[in-house]
Parts: structure tokens; C-alpha cells; sequence
């Protein structure tokens, strides 16, 4: 039935979500607002597991709410919802491309790695904007806040990619052995 399979891809989402905006508190903080962490995982990791739109649903979500708790981002919110819904959907349409259920670790692997990627432009171009044309800083301010910015985002997305490959398997066993994962599929 189709409305129980949209209950569970929304229990998907919200579950999801949750281990998105979790995952984000677990950070190592840097200058200039920059941060390590680990939300990015669970971004890359609902895109592998539940395609495009529903793993850029999860991964936007969690980022907002995320945001919500810490004053230094609330304002940002909204945006990050459109920056983090971009690793999910760009992992998810990869991993899901052509009718695949995400089932090639090598297309997995390039939909982790072009999500992660395509994030790290996206942020890096929204603190450019930020930075130079709103804040009106000089380059040269400019130029030392996107190199700690885009070398913590490189290490986060290293981290995304490769915890999230090494995850996707275990989940993937658990959606199995509960059923969810067949009841998802009969939705799409």
C-alpha cells in the first residue's frame, strides 16, 4: 500500500534527520566559525540510503535544526537547509541513478564523493558572497577566512566519504533485516 510506504519513508526521514542534527554537535571548533564535524556523515549517508530527494530532506533538516540550537548559526538556518539538502541529493541521485538502488560501491563511492564536493563549492562560494559583497571585507580577510573555511570543509568531507561508505553497509543490513528497505523500494 502506497500510504504505508510513505509512513515509512517519513519515519525514514525523521530518523535520519535526528542522526544528522546529533552527529553535528560531535566538532572540533575552528577560527572564523569553521568547525570539524561529523553531520556531514549522515548527510552523505541518507543520500546512499534513501535516494535524492528524501536523503537531501534528512540531510537539510538535521543542518537546520542543528543551526536553531546555536546562536552563532540560527540566523544562517534557512541557508543551510538549501547547503546541506545539496549532499544528499546530489549522493542520492548519483548512488540512484538509472533506476539503481544504490547497490554499486563504486557508484556509491562517487555519489559520496561528488555530494561532499558539490557542499564544499556551495560553501565556500555562500562565504565568498558573505564575506566580500555583504561583510565588505578586504581579500585579503576574505582569502584567510575561506582557507580555514575550505580546509576544514575538505576534512570534513574526507571524513563524510569514507565513515559513510563504511556505515552504509551496516545500516543497509539493519533497513533489510526490519523490512523497511523493501517497503521503501515498492514506493519508487
Amino acid at each position: 500500500m502506497k500510504s504505508h510506504a510513505n509512513i515509512y519513508r517519513l519515519c525514514a526521514i525523521g530518523v535520519l534527520s535526528a542522526m544528522v542534527f546529533v552527529a553535528n554537535f560531535f566538532s572540533i571548533p575552528l577560527p572564523f566559525e569553521a568547525r570539524v564535524h561529523f553531520g556531514n556523515v549522515f548527510c552523505v549517508l541518507s543520500g546512499l540510503l534513501l535516494g535524492p530527494v528524501s536523503g537531501g530532506l534528512c540531510a537539510g533538516l538535521g543542518g537546520f535544526f542543528y543551526d536553531l540550537t546555536n546562536p552563532i548559526y540560527a540566523a544562517g538556518a534557512p541557508v543551510t537547509f538549501l547547503m546541506q539538502f545539496v549532499i544528499g541529493f546530489v549522493a542520492g541521485a548519483i548512488a540512484f541513478r538509472g533506476g539503481r538502488r544504490s547497490e554499486s560501491f563504486a557508484v556509491n563511492l562517487t555519489g559520496a564523493a561528488a555530494g561532499s564536493i558539490a557542499y564544499v563549492a556551495v560553501y565556500l562560494a555562500k562565504n565568498f558572497i558573505e564575506q566580500y559583497f555583504f561583510l565588505r571585507n578586504p581579500m585579503e580577510t576574505v582569502t584567510a577566512a575561506l582557507i580555514v573555511k575550505g580546509s576544514s570543509s575538505l576534512v570534513n568531507a574526507v571524513v563524510a566519504v569514507v565513515v559513510s561508505m563504511l556505515l552504509r553497509p551496516v545500516f543497509l543490513a539493519a533497513m533489510r533485516s526490519s523490512g523497511i528497505d523493501e517497503k521503501l523500494a515498492r514506493e519508487n
